[in-house]
């Protein structure tokens, strides 16, 4: 999703993604670590900066209340 999608949502909304991010991102580690090969390797990067930008809009959202 697009920034300005995402500061549409409420903060309960947002950290469930986060969660959700954080928890795909331990399994595709998993199956590295297990199967030696993902399907997707660029996903990781995908993933991780999702999540950042997650983070960082969680944050402004509570700087503001």
């Amino acid at each position: 999703m697009k920034p300005h999608e995402l500061r549409e949502l409420s903060l309960d909304e947002l950290q469930v993604r986060v969660k959700e991010n954080e928890s795909a991102l331990q399994k595709m580690r998993f199956n590295k670590a297990v199967a030696g090969q993902v399907e997707n390797p660029a996903r990781f990067k995908m993933l991780r900066r999702d999540t950042a930008r997650l983070l960082t809009i969680i944050a402004e959202k509570e700087n503001q209340a």
